[in-house]
């Protein structure tokens, strides 16, 4: 009866522990991701545009070009 007994009292601490349990692998498997994935996002930055170029209609249309 010992078992049966301790479940409704032990109860919301083993939820509680699942529950930090499954946040922490979300947020270990999420911070490998941001690591593995840092520099690709770093590479992809936008160039800005130079203020003392004037636009032209080629780039407008076809801004890869370079």
């Amino acid at each position: 009866m010992g078992i049966h007994y301790d479940y409704k009292s032990t109860k919301g601490n083993k939820l509680m522990e699942k529950q930090a349990k499954r946040e922490k692998k979300l947020a270990d498997k999420k911070a490998k991701r941001l690591a593995k994935e840092g520099p690709k996002q770093e590479e992809n930055k936008i160039k800005p545009l130079d203020p003392n170029k004037p636009i032209s209609l080629d780039f407008l249309t076809n801004p890869n070009k370079e």
